[in-house]
């Protein structure tokens, strides 16, 4: 990690001046690991009805069976008031959870207590959301999902559908094309981004043609392996994780053998396992065992949350292979990004020089972008 330094590098939040503040679900059992678990949840609330049902929704200040809310942006759910709501569930969509965390969640507006929609709407293919986590190695996360997890601010790399309009200080990929002699793209500064942030959310830029380049190209590595898009990567030497002894039906335990790289899963094994993907850790927690205890640990017997999956499926199995191999190759990036010493700085004060900054208050606000109604709530269109 870059060290900290008074060098006047520009602040994150100036280089990507949109940020929202971290949805707040509210209650867990609309997530889950699995996407039928949701459904079958869905299903159990609307069986119940009454007093059951309320207990069963888990009510808080923001959301009870009588919350009179609209649509999520670009869903299709209910917006009778759940009290006498009836129907199937919407379909679960993929959210990151916790750090490489990837579950389920119903898309439904009547069970989060904040959704945060100025994200659903710029929340699609082309979508990267930057994730402040207020961890010291790994400052930022960088996911194509919609975030959920409860850390720091998040920063859209668009402020609109389609890839358009980068959250970019206005000005910047300019400033950069002219003393670069190159045109970064919008993905190249967040990459860039992701390989030089420092705990302290600065992040020190550069002219340097060389050193640019180097930076961007493992920050794209990075931001490959964090939104796992294409191919499943390997270890080196083409190496990859495999189950030695088969999974139990429930495991409950999770351990790790430096010794032999083996991960064991009560009497199931895993290998090989480096120390460096079993040691990762975010904001204070090892992934893998936080990754297990979101699969593992009991639920109050009676709550919606209690009803899961009967055994352990075979793709928590291919998820967790494929996660092993991502914390190793993130590992071995971490002393390349030690070792990137910025030189020829393009500090905060140049930004402000060449007009790039201040940031522009518009520029620190959502744009707007609703080109179709949203249902407001029992049906009614919203007026945006």
């Amino acid at each position: 990690m870059p060290s900290v330094t008074h060098d006047d590098a520009p602040l994150l939040a100036d280089l990507m001046p949109w940020s929202v503040a971290p949805l707040r679900p509210g209650r867990a059992w609309p997530t889950a690991p699995d996407p039928a678990s949701p459904k079958a949840r869905w299903d159990a609330l609307l069986k119940a009805e009454g007093a059951d049902r309320e207990a069963l929704f888990e009510p808080s200040r923001a959301r009870t069976l009588q919350s009179a809310v609209g649509q999520l942006p670009g869903q299709s759910t209910g917006t009778e008031r759940l009290a006498r709501a009836e129907g199937p569930c919407a379909e679960p969509v993929r959210v990151l959870t916790a750090p490489f965390d990837e579950q389920w969640l119903i898309p439904d507006h009547r069970l989060i207590d904040t959704a945060r929609p100025e994200l659903w709407r710029v929340a699609d293919a082309h979508q990267v959301f930057a994730v402040e986590t207020g961890d010291a190695d790994t400052p930022l996360l960088a996911t194509g999902l919609l975030p959920t997890l409860r850390t720091g601010r998040i920063r859209p790399l668009h402020r609109r559908p389609g890839g358009t309009e980068p959250n970019l200080a206005p000005g910047l990929l300019d400033h950069l094309a002219a003393r670069l002699g190159t045109r970064p793209t919008a993905p190249d500064v967040l990459a860039w981004i992701l390989a030089t942030v420092r705990p302290d959310l600065t992040v020190p830029l550069t002219d340097d043609t060389g050193l640019w380049r180097a930076g961007v190209e493992w920050g794209h590595r990075m931001l490959w392996l964090m939104r796992r898009d294409g191919e499943r990567p390997k270890l080196p030497g083409g190496r990859r994780p495999y189950v030695r002894a088969p999974l139990p039906a429930r495991p409950c335990t999770l351990h790790y053998d430096e010794d032999e790289e083996t991960l064991h899963l009560d009497e199931g094994r895993i290998s090989p396992v480096p120390p460096e993907a079993w040691d990762y850790e975010v904001a204070g927690g090892r992934v893998l065992e936080t990754w297990f205890t979101a699969r593992t640990a009991p639920a109050e017997p009676g709550t919606l949350a209690a009803i899961r999956p009967a055994a352990w499926p075979q793709t928590w199995t291919s998820e967790l292979l494929e996660l092993i191999t991502v914390l190793a190759l993130l590992a071995e990036l971490r002393p390349l990004r030690a070792d990137l010493k910025v030189t020829s700085p393009v500090t905060a004060a140049d930004l402000r020089q060449a007009g790039v900054l201040p940031v522009p208050e518009p520029a620190r606000r959502p744009a707007s972008v609703l080109d179709h109604h949203e249902e407001g709530p029992d049906g009614q269109f919203a007026l945006l």
